[in-house]
This record gives structure tokens, C-alpha cells and sequence, in this order.
């Protein structure tokens, strides 16, 4: 059973000038690095599309399975927030170690049921009446991305270590570098240049499999001066079962939660495949703006996630509290202007991507309907970084849902088929779902708020947390 120690209840509510000074100094790293892991896949998408619509078509369902996959083990290893942030805020040097070893350790052992379910990619298309001419490039993409797994699961637990103890610069600056790296891989192995045969799709995941090893390898030795301390020497109990078990349960729930968010946008690019290749390239289009922006909101979730982890260690309750209403009010300020544009401007948006004139008329629909979801996805991100921070990991996955899967997709199978909305009818569905989501959350987080929360301990030490 985890244990928790006991905070006072609160008063105050909103941030001081100085606590959302803290904010942005930590949020605008972190969105900085959110928006640049997401620029991978933006730059994958936009030279593949340069090859042809089936090339766009392929990435798309090859990334979708991807994601769909890797998503529960990104979300399991998010148990890093609370467990490392409260050790931070505590100054609990030992509780930081632990975390950061059980971490590496987690990501192995994720790696391996990860890596056997991208093998099952090709039947798995097949059963869900994918477009044939896609199946092919979507296996071999998703195929060719298995030796990347196990450094992008450690890369996560690099980077969440690293931002609850407030080093991000390394974070920031490994990303670009390996933003670059991919860019230039893309363009190497992707249109067959320096000498390389043009690989197409393969190249694009063949350039993502080497800029994820780079990612994790370049983070490890920037951030050394942190991660060596913590790292040696190792600590034996690192290894014990009964903390590890913990741990996994307390990440597991966020792992689920955010594999049922993603899912059903997953299982929608799969419906876009049964009405064809062009609603499954308007949906990527579409999916990547709302995406690239969605960083922004998760950023700042993420910000929200040690900022209200570190208070609760630090046994500061009226702080916690004033730690998750600043990052709302950024939030979802944010994705107001991001709705905005979508809808004055979504031709010129996806233009950016193809030129391709069927794509374009299903996509600049689409991007309109980003933006009416835009302002309830950013604030359901925050949410969920704000519940990560206090420890809050189960009932969010109820209330996920009800929200994606009993209101969302049924909204979409209705209004996209039954209706014969088709793409449009799927995606007015996301949005229900994601308003019915945001509503509640912003609820449970309400009410989280207004009771006495409590530190997460998963070791059972004698004294003092602190001691060894």
C-alpha cells in the first residue's frame, strides 16, 4: 500500500506575482521541449507528404499504432511527477535516487511487451479495414521503429527526473539538437540525397529510430552533473519488489488514462481509413496542427505537475493550490488565440502540408473543428498535470473515460456514419468528448483542491523520508 503523509488545509487561492514568475520560467522550457518532440513527427509528416498521399497515409497509421502502443508505458513512467517533485519539495535527496533507478528499471521491462506489440502491427491494420495500399508502408514504418523504443522510454524518465528538479536547459537544448538531427536524416534517407537510396516512409522511421537514441544518450550526458548523483551508487532497494510494484500502480492509472485519450483519436484515424486514403491524410494534417499547439497546454500541465508536487512535499497546501490555478488560467488563454487562428486561417494552414487538393479540402474542414476543441483539450492537459502533482492517478481514468469513450466515440460513429457526416462527424465527436472530459476534470480537480491532500511515500522508511 502506498503510504502518504498529511498536509494542513489551505486559504488563498490565486498565484502571487513571484509564484507565476515560477511558472513560466519552468513552463516555457518544458513547452519549448513538448513542442520540439512534437516536431519530429511534423517534420516526418511534411516530407513524406512531398512524396505522395499513400506516403502521408502510411506515416499516419504507422505513427497511430505506434503511439497507441508506446502511450501506456509514456504515461506509467509520468509516476516520476509526484514521486520526484514531493522528494524535491521534502528535500528528500534519497527519494529522488530511488525514483530516478526504479524509472530506468520500469522503462526496460516497458520496452519489451512495447517492442512484441509493434510486430503485431500488420494484422491488427488488417482487421480494422485500413486501406490496402497503406498496410505495407504502415508495418514497415511501425517495424523499423521498435530499436527506438527503449531510449524514448528513457529519455521520458531523463526528462521528468530532470524538470522536477528544475534543470531544463539541458532538456531544451538536447531536443533541438535532435530536431536537427532528424530534419537532416529525413532528408538524407527519405529523397535518397548524400548518396543514400531514397527510402521513402522507411527512411522516415529509420531517421526517428536514430534521433531517439540521440535524444536519450545526448540528455544522459548533459544532464550528468544531476542524474550522477542519483545514480551512484545504485541502491539496492532500488530494486525492491514491493516499491517497484507501487510505483507501477501508481503510474499504471496515468498510463491507462492517456492510452484512452489517445486511443480514441487513434481508433478515429482508423475509422478515417475505412472512408479512404484522403480523409486518412486530411485527419494526420489536421491531427499534427492540433498536436504541435496541444504541447503548448501539456507543457504547461507538466510545469503544473512539479509545481504542485514540489509544494505538497514541502508540506505548503495554500501554495499547491495557488500552484494549479496559474497554469489553468495560461492554459486555457493559450488555446483560446490557437482557436482563433484555426478558424480564420486553416487553408493556409494546411497548405503547409500537401499540396494535394482532395487532402486539402477534407483538412481545412478538419482544422476549423481543431479549433472548437482547441480550448478543452488544453484545459483537460492541465487538469491532468495538476492530478499527476498530487498523486491523483485513478479516478481521472473514470472519468476518461466517460468522457472519449461513452460520450466522445459514440458521438463520432453516429454523426461521421449514421449520419453521413463522415470525416467532419467523426471529429464534431472528439470535440464532445473532450468538453465532456474537460468538465469533469476540472470538477475533480475542484474538489482535490479543497480537501487535505497528502505526500506520496511507495518505501516504508524507519524516521525521517530522508533517511537512508
Amino acid at each position: 500500500m502506498i503510504r502518504t503523509t498529511r498536509l494542513n488545509r489551505p486559504a488563498g487561492f490565486f498565484p502571487t506575482r513571484e509564484e507565476f514568475g515560477s511558472l513560466v520560467r519552468l513552463a516555457l522550457p518544458v513547452v519549448v521541449v513538448q513542442v520540439g518532440l512534437m516536431m519530429m513527427g511534423v517534420v516526418d509528416t511534411i516530407m513524406v507528404g512531398r512524396v505522395s498521399p499513400q506516403a502521408i497515409g502510411s506515416v499516419a497509421l504507422g505513427n497511430l499504432y505506434f503511439f497507441t502502443v508506446a502511450v501506456i508505458g509514456m504515461g506509467t513512467l509520468m509516476a516520476l511527477d509526484p514521486l520526484v517533485s514531493q522528494s524535491v519539495g521534502a528535500g528528500d535527496e534519497v527519494g529522488v535516487a530511488r525514483g530516478l533507478q526504479r524509472g530506468i528499471l520500469l522503462a526496460a521491462g516497458l520496452t519489451v511487451p512495447a517492442c512484441l506489440l509493434l510486430l503485431l502491427i500488420h494484422p491488427f491494420l488488417k482487421a480494422t479495414g485500413q486501406p490496402a495500399e497503406l498496410i505495407p508502408g504502415a508495418t514497415q514504418f511501425a517495424r523499423l521503429m521498435i530499436p527506438g523504443m527503449l531510449p524514448f522510454y528513457l529519455f521520458i524518465v531523463f526528462r521528468q527526473t530532470l524538470q522536477a528538479l528544475g534543470r531544463l536547459a539541458p532538456i531544451v537544448w538536447v531536443t533541438i539538437g535532435a530536431n536537427l538531427v532528424n530534419a537532416v536524416l529525413d532528408w538524407v534517407l527519405i529523397y535518397g540525397h548524400a548518396g543514400a537510396p531514397a527510402l521513402g516512409v522507411a527512411g522516415s522511421a529509420i531517421a526517428t529510430s536514430i534521433s531517439r537514441w540521440i535524444l536519450a544518450l545526448a540528455l544522459l550526458f548533459a544532464g550528468w552533473p544531476e542524474l550522477e548523483p542519483r545514480l551512484r551508487p545504485w541502491r539496492p532497494e532500488s530494486f525492491d519488489p514491493g516499491a517497484l510494484s507501487r510505483m507501477l500502480r501508481l503510474g499504471l492509472p496515468i498510463g491507462a488514462q492517456m492510452w484512452l485519450e489517445y486511443g480514441v483519436f487513434a481508433l478515429v484515424g482508423a475509422l478515417m481509413g475505412r472512408i479512404g486514403t484522403l480523409a486518412v491524410a486530411a485527419h494526420q494534417i489536421a491531427l499534427n496542427l492540433s498536436s504541435i499547439v496541444f504541447m503548448v497546454p501539456l507543457g504547461v500541465g507538466a510545469a503544473a505537475a512539479v509545481l504542485v508536487g514540489q509544494a505538497i512535499g514541502a508540506a505548503d497546501l495554500p501554495r499547491a493550490r495557488r500552484a494549479a490555478v496559474g497554469p489553468l488560467l495560461v492554459g486555457g488563454g493559450f488555446m483560446v488565440c490557437v482557436a482563433t487562428v484555426f478558424m480564420v486561417v486553416p487553408g493556409l494552414l494546411a497548405r503547409l502540408y500537401t499540396p494535394d487538393q482532395g487532402v486539402l479540402r477534407i483538412a481545412t474542414r478538419l482544422i476549423v473543428l481543431g479549433g472548437a476543441f482547441a480550448i478543452f483539450d488544453g484545459l483537460q492537459a492541465v487538469c491532468m498535470g495538476i492530478l499527476r502533482g498530487i498523486g491523483d492517478t485513478r479516478v481521472p481514468v473514470v472519468l476518461c473515460i466517460l468522457g472519449y469513450w461513452l460520450i466522445g466515440l459514440p458521438a463520432s460513429l453516429l454523426l461521421g456514419f449514421r449520419l453521413g457526416q463522415g470525416p467532419t462527424g467523426l471529429w464534431w465527436g472528439l470535440v464532445l468528448g473532450l468538453a465532456a472530459t474537460a468538465g469533469v476534470l476540472l470538477l475533480r480537480v475542484h474538489s482535490r483542491l479543497r480537501r487535505t491532500l497528502a505526500r506520496i511515500l511507495i518505501d516504508h522508511p524507519v524516521g525521517n523520508p530522508g533517511e537512508a
